[in-house]
């Protein structure tokens, strides 16, 4: 009886009405007044158990007052139909409903068996999410980071930790797609020998073993020597049907996981974002008396809760400062940031030309330089030049960035849009610093293009410089992995951690000043992507430059770590992690859609080399894939055909133009039903307010309050 009673809606009662009459007056109360708000219909979709605005609870008469149903038939059977989860009403409320659906569906029979059973998965299926949350690695020290320096700084681990996941299955997929099968048909044959003719020049790597320390160091560090014929690069693999045919297959296989992995990612980040640039939930009123965690236990947690919620008003105060200050400008202080803003981005554009030739120059001049005796005679000198086009491009990833953080503060931005710009142009330093060294290295493989050179007409690649042009690229990228590497431990053990011991020991501000340093997560964040942008790129040349990625990263995951909590300060101007959690996965969607372009242009136009990888002899790489669907059966043939045809194109093509105008459409009126009701919870706070200084006006006249 208790439960029924639950969902009966409180209404006015008439013992109540008459004691209210009694005292003040027969014409006016605040109940009266309040339940005349426009907003006062809003109290029938709010459940039952709750009161009227106004009615005050008399001591004994709860359980005596008669009651009248605020909500009506229909709208009663709408709502029970719902979900208890989903119902905006009390928790007594939501339990006898619960309860009530329960006791309904034992009476269905099969029916609520499988209601139960869907329940019951969706049940099993949070709980399982909620516990490989907790055993995801380093969470208590990704949130010790989030209470200690802010979520951004969190964000950059956050990371860090999806890209070691990342280059862990991509290792796996290279290992058991690319390495396995090399040996299941016995073992791979030895480079090709040097006295057999070819029209496509010899191709000796040079694999002694017994050989001086320098020549070791320098072939670990390249690339070449005993390395460059060994499963960690293309030329290797011997030219067999299924290793071929599982090789460029686990490309596209790869590129799938990629893709499908960063997009929900950003999908998730996006909603963040939204909600976060949408001023829903950046409120100050959210942040005060929303944003606490009541199931903490224990003072190392409560404190880590304090600092994040510290952090998060501390962006809000920044933003909301300068946009006070953007507001109060006028016509000609505004005209001056324009003008500011336009010089400032010649001087970038200027500054990333510099960058950008320099980097075209020291890939020409490496194989030139690399003839000098003077460089054959040196091995310092030759390791130099070896690593000359990754010096370059490290050293303007060094050195602009921080030209770049220095002049955004000048353009009169709020935080967020100056790392957002910071981060634009960073990023497209950084991948058009790539991008012109793979166009560089296409230079000297293709002759510049000119198929009928004199050095690519025979074989079509100029085999005279790069007998094996795909070992050569996987060298270049693995020297980029292993530089960028050794530029971040030189940083953080030669310079942080000295400037820290150092100044340590200065007294006074000098020594507080020099001393802090401040984790820079877009810098740092940047780094990441740019070494995973190379990876990409690289892996398809060097199959095994994942799994070399993955230990450099958990490497640097306990470097960055112990770099932090030892060295660095709290940031003293945050930003919103939501810029991280959205702008980063975008940045990664946009570098695997460029890596993918050298990858791809390989694949398909640029012949492969003759005497080095599981395509020599075959006029392009893909040439092999249609090779491979001749020999199936013709039931499998004639589908793998059907799927490249008009007839499957575009009825494909069609269904998902119609998903998609649906899915706008829907998006679309979710968009307006927001803003109505965004636009009708202001209305009803603002008649609440307006009647209920009505209401106490009235009130104070009659004598009541």
């Amino acid at each position: 009886m208790e439960e029924n009673r639950a969902w009966e809606a409180w209404g006015p009662s008439r013992d109540w009405s008459r004691s209210q009459v009694a005292r003040t007056g027969p014409r006016w109360s605040l109940a009266s007044v309040l339940s005349e708000l426009p907003s006062a219909a809003t109290l029938r979709y709010r459940g039952p158990g709750v009161l009227p605005w106004g009615t005050l609870d008399e001591e004994g008469g709860s359980e005596g007052r008669s009651t009248q149903a605020f909500v009506e038939g229909p709208q009663l059977e709408l709502l029970q139909s719902l979900p208890s989860r989903e119902l905006p009403w009390p928790m007594q409320a939501r339990r006898a409903h619960r309860k009530s659906q329960a006791t309904e569906q034992v009476a269905y029979g099969s029916d609520s068996r499988a209601a139960h059973w869907t329940q019951q998965f969706s049940k099993t299926k949070e709980k399982m999410k909620q516990g490989f949350q907790t055993i995801q690695p380093w969470a208590w020290t990704l949130k010790r980071i989030g209470g200690q320096f802010g979520a951004g700084t969190e964000s950059y681990f956050s990371l860090l930790r999806f890209l070691l996941f990342l280059n862990l299955a991509a290792s796996m997929v290279n290992i058991c797609m690319k390495l396995i099968p090399t040996w299941l048909e016995g073992a791979p044959p030895g480079p090709p020998d040097h006295d057999i003719p070819s029209p496509c020049g010899p191709y000796t790597p040079d694999t002694k073993g017994l050989v001086t320390f320098p020549t070791q160091l320098f072939n670990l560090l390249s690339g070449e020597g005993y390395l460059e014929w060994s499963p960690l690069f293309y030329g290797f693999y011997p030219p067999r049907s299924y290793l071929a045919t599982t090789y460029l297959c686990s490309v596209f296989a790869l590129g799938l996981i990629y893709l499908l992995l960063i997009l929900h990612r950003s999908v998730s980040g996006l909603k963040e974002t939204l909600l976060a640039e949408s001023g829903t939930l950046t409120s100050y009123s959210h942040r005060v008396f929303s944003a606490w965690d009541f199931g903490l236990r224990g003072d190392v947690h409560v404190r880590l809760r304090q600092s994040i919620i510290r952090y998060e008003l501390q962006v809000e105060l920044e933003e909301a400062m300068v946009r006070r200050r953007a507001a109060e400008q006028t016509l000609g202080q505004r005209a001056r940031v324009w003008l500011v803003r336009v010089l400032i981005n010649l001087l970038v554009c200027a500054l990333l030309g510099a960058a950008f030739y320099g980097i075209y120059w020291a890939t020409e001049s490496t194989v030139t330089l690399q003839e000098t005796l003077l460089n054959q005679q040196t091995p310092l000198l030759k390791l130099v030049v070896n690593y000359l086009p990754s010096i370059f491009i490290s050293v303007f990833n060094f050195v602009l960035p921080f030209v770049f953080k220095l002049l955004a503060p000048l353009e009169g931005y709020t935080r967020s849009h100056q790392i957002i710009f910071f981060l634009l142009r960073t990023v497209f330093l950084r991948l058009a610093s790539l991008v012109f060294l793979l166009i560089s290295l296409w230079n000297q493989i293709t002759c510049g293009g000119n198929v009928e050179a004199e050095g690519c007409k025979t074989c079509g690649y100029n085999y005279k410089e790069l007998p094996c042009w795909e070992t050569r690229l996987g060298q270049e990228m693995y020297k980029l992995v292993l530089f960028d590497l050794l530029m971040g431990l030189i940083v953080t053990l030669l310079i942080q951690f000295p400037r820290k011991l150092l100044c340590g020991h200065c007294p006074g501000a000098l020594g507080r000043a020099l001393g802090t340093l401040e984790f820079q997560v877009p810098d740092e964040v940047l780094g990441l992507v740019y070494a995973q942008i190379v990876v990409w790129v690289g892996s398809f040349f060097c199959p095994l430059l994942p799994l070399i990625n993955s230990a450099k990263f958990l490497l640097l995951f306990y470097v960055k770590k112990i770099t932090l909590f030892s060295t660095c300060s709290p940031a003293s101007r945050t930003f919103r992690a939501s810029t991280a959690n959205f702008f980063f996965p975008v940045v990664l969607l946009l570098g695997l859609a460029i890596s993918a372009v050298p990858v791809l242009y390989s694949i398909f136009l640029i012949p492969p080399s003759k005497l080095c990888g599981p395509f020599r002899g075959q006029l392009s790489i893909w040439s092999h894939i249609p090779e491979s669907i001749e020999s199936l059966p013709q039931t499998t043939q004639n589908f793998l055909y059907f799927l490249g045809t008009q007839a499957f194109a575009v009825p494909l093509l069609l269904l998902s133009s119609i998903l998609m105008v649906y899915t706008v459409t829907l998006a679309n009126s979710y968009g307006r039903l927001i803003s109505e009701l965004k636009l009708q919870i202001k209305r009803e706070a603002q008649n609440k307010v307006f009647l209920a200084q009505r209401a106490l006006a009235l009130s104070s006249a009659n004598g009541v309050l």
